[in-house]
């Protein structure tokens, strides 16, 4: 790991410069320029066609349902819609873009000169400005083989996985982020966590980090106080966690302070960020626009939005996540900090879909701000990470409610979830966990338990209820945690008369 200066050292001497490249995969049937399926997880190559493997002689036909989404992104962001944008072909050595180049957009982007606001941890609100959204196709896969870390250096062989080239992107791209100093790290988190919650609320993609469905990269350069302009920036690329975009900022901070007051010379590169140690380690020499030399597509036309069928979208949008968490704050008698709490813990969309899925608010947020945000710390993940959806929340929650689990049971019946064993129906099925419903078999539980302990009987027949707990845990354990607590009760209620 490189030498880093301390980080209050680094904001009292310099004012970091941010720039955050966003590419969002869009949720199409297909790719963006051909029919092929756009389905993620398939086999290797088994999504392709003449279009996506450069064959000599194949066309590309734009996706309008790509069109129609990208317009719907840079409309929730505030931009204006450009109604003429051309795509452009960005050249540079591709071994996962079989014909050598990439389709995206230059000088014409589709949306530009937008913002989004956002909400940092302590209420307060920032406004990251916008300067493009554009349409792009996505490369392939590369898979390395024979290496330690799975990168290209010390690797012996490569895969080239072709599914995922031509798959829809929308590339966000923001103006320079000056004046955020200490909190430029979690204003970078903030606005990946908006923008996120952001395309998932307009239904274009499932922006799935973990699986690749949602890129950012991080652009940063450091000035010292005073200085107007801008340092040189290193480019971190494909950083895929939310915890890995406010590292990255943070180590590039410390890195290039480091380095600068070491009298040595910050080199404009790409950078790839460690998840073992939240560092950054050495790319390659980032290429300026003129050495891609873009130049228009010549096999696709104009991209023609009129203002009609704009608008047409714009009446199309959703409640958008801010507006919508006003209305759940209000309905739910929310603080300000409690909806903040939820916020910041990255549980809020969760908690709704749980309601959504029949749950109360009350449940839902008592599973994913306890047992579950417990979970995703103990496997250090981000909380939609977890491998359980809110519909299944609330399908335990409902189990619950039948009597059919208790709380106990329920949490094993969660982690049967969460570690990969099926569904929850399969899960409590297979482990057995569905509480017992035997009357007769509960009963002579409780006789045993009485039995047992007939001083802990004297101590409830003379008024003491509490004393009843001892005799609850012993027929639980009888029954492994599966007696109805409700009977349970109900018959030392009665017995102890």
């Amino acid at each position: 790991m490189s030498l880093l200066m301390d980080y209050d050292d680094v904001v009292e001497q310099f004012d970091p410069v941010m720039g955050l490249e966003v590419h969002v995969e869009l949720a199409t049937e297909t790719k963006m320029f051909s029919a092929s399926s756009a389905h993620f997880g398939s086999a290797p190559n088994s999504n392709v066609d003449p279009v996506s493997l450069g064959l000599p002689g194949a066309l590309p036909v734009v996706n309008a349902k790509g069109v129609e989404w990208a317009i719907k992104i840079g409309l929730a962001l505030n931009c204006s819609i450009a109604e003429s944008s051309r795509f452009a072909r960005k050249n540079y050595f591709y071994p996962d873009q079989p014909k050598n180049y990439q389709i995206s957009q230059y000088d014409e982007p589709i949306a530009y000169d937008g913002y989004l606001d956002v909400v940092l941890d302590d209420g307060t609100e920032w406004r990251v400005e916008i300067e493009r959204a554009h349409m792009e196709e996505d490369t392939g896969k590369l898979t390395h083989l024979g290496g330690a870390d799975g990168r290209i250096h010390g690797a012996t062989s490569s895969l080239v996985d072709c599914n995922r080239a031509g798959i829809p992107l929308i590339e966000i791209v923001t103006k320079p982020i000056e004046g955020a100093g200490e909190r430029a790290p979690e204003v970078a988190r903030a606005y990946v966590s908006a923008l996120r919650e952001l395309v998932k609320a307009l239904g274009v993609s499932d922006a799935r980090m973990d699986q690749g469905s949602m890129r950012v990269d991080s652009n940063l350069s450091l000035k010292p106080k005073g200085q107007q302009e801008f340092g040189t920036r290193t480019e971190t690329k494909n950083i895929n966690s939310l915890k890995s975009v406010e590292q990255a900022v943070r180590y590039e901070m410390m890195r290039q302070a480091q380095v600068i007051v070491d009298g040595g010379t910050i080199i404009q590169e790409t950078r790839h960020y460690q998840e073992t140690d939240g560092s950054t380690t050495a790319g390659r020499l980032k290429e300026t626009a003129e050495d891609y030399r873009y130049f228009n597509d010549p096999d696709l036309p104009p991209v023609i939005a009129p203002r009609e069928w704009v608008e047409e979208i714009r009446a199309t949008l959703p409640e958008l996540p801010w507006v919508r968490k006003a209305r759940i704050q209000k309905e739910w008698g929310l603080s300000d900090a409690e909806m903040r709490d939820l916020v910041n813990a990255g549980a809020l969309e969760l908690i709704i879909e749980t309601v959504d899925a029949g749950t109360t608010p009350g449940e839902a947020r008592s599973w994913w701000v306890s047992y579950l945000t417990q979970k995703a710390n103990a496997a250090d993940i981000e909380l939609f990470d977890l491998a359980i959806t809110p519909a299944q929340v609330a399908e335990v929650v409902s189990l619950i409610n039948e009597g059919k689990l208790t709380n106990k049971l329920a949490r094993q019946a969660v982690d049967g979830v969460l570690e990969g064993e099926g569904t929850v129906s399969e899960v409590v099925a297979a482990r057995g966990l569905e509480v017992v419903r035997d009357d007769g078999a509960i009963e002579k539980a409780v006789d045993e338990a009485l039995a047992a302990n007939p001083d802990i009987v004297e101590k409830i027949r003379g008024g003491n209820a509490k004393a009843g707990g001892a005799i609850v845990g012993a027929v639980m354990k009888a029954t492994r945690g599966k007696a109805d607590p409700a009977l349970v009760n109900k018959l030392i209620a009665e017995k102890t008369r």
